[in-house]
């Protein structure tokens, strides 16, 4: 009797020592999981402040070149952006006497013939310089809110786009600065202004965090194949398919940026193109015809010039994001490179993808002013596939 009345005091103190025992542990877990977690989200996602302050001034910058693409001409920001808008003359491309019906500068606004009526050249440049604008904050916005999984703050990943954007935003805002003397002539200086302020804000906040953002950390080392060490560059196709398309592009936009107007003889049918969008209006070359027949009301074309020269320096930022990610970046011992360029590929593609729609969409307006941009709606094709191949598949 003794023993038995002993067994079930015994059986009651070794439950009592487990569940113990498996407190102690839970508690255990809960604490040494807690901090790691954290550690876990501080490395792999980007700082909050940065993440809002892109969502709202490349947010801010979005919206005005969205409406310049699929609404060309609304106004939307009161007085002040209906100065900027009559200063380049796209006022003119709204039109909503018809109600719904109307094509509200939309994409249904594009004719399939120019006439001197539609001015089809111009709309074109128009809807280029926003496609080209969205993609510029889209470079910024989706990297940082719909990022790889295998990206990490702490190991840099980040870094080459902050620095590329950040000198993109300086340019961009010095490229508003030189025009702010027409634009202020035109009491059109307001919006503009507003941009630069925006452009240069983001800069220095993305500055602020590179300057203070420390040593990278380094993930383990990997085998490299196909010949590569780490200081290849990240694709050798995607390398030679920006070099010839994007190169190209280049060669047009610093032409109609720091040249406009000015004629380049060995490309088949470019005094055409330029008169198609209108650049031999606005800056007739010094001794041409052009320059006999426009050259006294070229003055009066100052907003046709701006909004040109914008698209000109949207596209060559835009450029300047595929070089780096092509030739800037490199492979690394961990494999690292890929991560960063992909992280701009993507981005990339869904921009370029934006930009070949709306040249197609331009294809047979272009064809009936005997402009012919079936070449370049290949080029950008094949580029934009390229891209997004080793952007989503790699």
């Amino acid at each position: 009797m003794g023993k038995s009345s002993k067994q079930p005091k015994k059986a009651g103190s070794v439950k009592a020592a487990k569940s113990k025992t498996g407190d102690q542990a839970t508690s255990a877990t809960k604490q040494s999981t807690a901090p790691v977690s954290k550690d876990i989200v501080a490395e792999h996602l980007p700082p909050i402040g940065l993440v809002f302050t892109v969502i709202a001034c490349s947010g801010f910058l979005f919206v005005f070149s969205f409406r310049d693409v699929f609404a060309t001409g609304r106004i939307i920001g009161g007085a002040s952006d209906e100065a900027l808008l009559g200063f380049t003359k796209s006022l003119e491309f709204f039109d909503d006497s018809k109600g719904w019906k109307s094509t509200q500068g939309g994409l249904s606004s594009i004719k399939q013939v120019t006439t001197d009526v539609n001015n089809m050249g111009g709309l074109f440049v128009r809807k280029i310089a926003g496609a080209a604008g969205m993609t510029l904050q889209i470079q910024k916005m989706m990297p940082l809110l719909m990022h790889p999984v295998n990206a990490r703050w702490k190991m840099g990943h980040f870094n080459p786009l902050l620095w590329t954007a950040s000198v993109t935003n300086l340019l961009l805002a010095a490229f508003y600065g030189s025009c702010m003397y027409d634009l202020m002539t035109a009491d059109a200086a307001f919006l503009p202004t507003i941009f630069i302020a925006i452009l240069v804000i983001e800069a220095m906040v993305m500055l602020y965090y590179l300057m203070t953002f420390g040593e990278a950390k380094r993930g383990p080392a990997i085998a490299l194949t196909q010949g590569k060490i780490p200081s290849s560059v990240v694709s050798r196709i995607v390398g030679r398919t920006v070099l010839l398309v994007s190169g190209a592009m280049t060669l047009f936009a610093a032409r109609d940026l720091f040249y406009p107007g000015q004629i380049m003889s060995f490309i088949p049918h470019d005094d055409i193109y330029l008169e198609w969008v209108g650049a031999l209006i606005h800056s007739p070359p010094e001794g041409s015809p052009e320059a006999e027949e426009y050259g006294m009301t070229a003055m009066l074309h100052l907003g046709d010039k701006f909004v040109s020269q914008l698209m000109a320096a949207n596209l060559l930022l835009l450029c300047m994001y595929k070089f780096v990610s092509a030739f800037l970046i490199r492979y690394g011992s961990d494999g690292g490179g890929l991560v960063k360029s992909q992280i701009l590929w993507k981005s990339q593609t869904i921009g370029g993808a934006t930009i070949l729609i709306l040249v197609r969409l331009f294809t047979s307006a272009a064809t009936s002013a005997g402009v012919d941009i079936r070449w370049p709606v290949m080029a950008i094709a094949y580029e934009t596939f390229i891209l997004g191949l080793h952007g989503f598949f790699f």
